[in-house]
């Protein structure tokens, strides 16, 4: 087993090359390093999320979950992701996106995965908050099928997806968002597009339907403004906001709502619907700069507003924008405790041998 892994380990190299830096794609990049361990014992050239407290884990799942059974798993998963984010960085902000879209329809099971087929032809990944704009399904593959390779039928695409989501926010976060990540999830077999409408909070949502939202999926109020600061990074597309910029305005600051009507058609459509950063600070840097947008009322999304609508949320906007680290480490926590949602066993759920079809 350990010359078959080092032999695997080898061959990633070859095929994800060495590390570079990318002069002003205006997040940070890491640079090839001698190799060290990650918490999981596997070794990496990539820097390596420092050991943190997490909550505990769910029913079956486990902190090393792959350890003896496919060692290099999260590394595998992690030297993907970290290739993928060093040619686009707003992959990395899908991949975060993705994580969240998977845990709250059918909870986190990978189900947002799955294609369409005749028995299914409306999977969740059609569904109108995912399609077009979910990005990252090609480096799941990617991670999959090389795990695939090495490690046959062990490492879930659900896990993958967590994972993935877990890697991402630590490279955009300049290392600063870092977590274990307790494993062992099994794949759901069920997708269904209108799920998609019934689970996911559009952007169109004020405070109290949010809560409500989230308190469903066992999430409260703190993990509704931690989780909401994901929207510093990544692009969103005119038709989610083009209410707050029509006339009259809404509560958007004037100079952003001018420079959003400069760039986006007065009637987006499916054919016409350009995306803008989400971000106007630091847009491909995952970071607390998000509450100090909400402060001064210059973000797209009026479930971004609302969280000024209550003095609960507001101090906690306020928490997050001032207190240096404080945001990093809450969001650290609040992804693992939303990794825990309606997790799959072996007796609803599979290791699929393919993310995209069920077995």
């Amino acid at each position: 087993m350990a010359s078959r892994l080092g032999v695997g380990v080898l061959i990633l190299a070859a095929l994800l090359g060495p590390a570079t830096a990318q002069a002003g794609s205006g997040y940070v990049e890491y640079t090839a390093a001698a190799p060290v361990m990650t918490p999981e014992g596997a070794p990496t050239s990539t820097p390596v999320p420092p050991t943190q407290t997490p909550p505990p884990p769910g029913p079956g799942l486990r902190f090393g979950f792959y350890r003896r059974s496919c060692p290099p798993a999260e590394y595998f998963v992690r030297e993907v992701v970290a290739k993928a984010i060093r040619k686009n960085p707003g992959i990395g902000a899908g991949l975060i996106r993705m994580a969240f879209h998977d845990c709250f329809v059918q909870g986190c099971d990978g189900s947002v995965l799955l294609d369409a087929t005749p028995a299914n032809p409306r999977p969740e990944k059609l569904g109108p908050p995912n399609f077009p704009s979910l990005r990252g399904f090609e480096v799941i593959d990617t991670a999959k099928a090389l795990l695939e390779k090495f490690c046959p039928g062990v490492v879930s695409c659900a896990d993958v997806v967590q994972f993935a989501a877990r890697d991402a926010a630590f490279f955009l976060s300049g290392y600063r968002v870092s977590y274990r990540l307790p494993a062992g999830r099994f794949d759901g077999r069920v997708s269904f597009e209108n799920e998609t409408l019934a689970f996911l909070p559009p952007p169109s949502f004020n405070l109290s339907e949010l809560v409500e939202n989230f308190r469903v999926k066992g999430l409260d109020v703190d993990d509704l403004v931690v989780l909401s600061g994901s929207h510093s990074i990544g692009r969103s597309h005119c038709s989610s906001f083009s209410d707050r910029i029509s006339t009259p305005p809404s509560d958007m600051d004037p100079g952003l709502a001018t420079v959003l009507r400069g760039q986006c058609p007065s009637n987006p459509n499916f054919t016409n619907d350009p995306t803008v950063v989400q971000d106007i600070v630091t847009a491909n840097r995952l970071d607390n700069q998000y509450y100090k947008n909400v402060l001064r009322r210059k973000v797209l999304f009026n479930s971004d507003a609302a969280l000024l609508t209550s003095t609960q949320t507001a101090s906690k906007v306020q928490e997050n924008a001032v207190i240096r680290g404080r945001w990093e480490r809450k969001f650290a926590r609040a992804m693992v405790k939303m990794s825990l949602i309606e997790i799959k066993n072996f007796a609803n759920g599979e290791i699929r041998k393919n993310c995209r079809v069920v077995n």
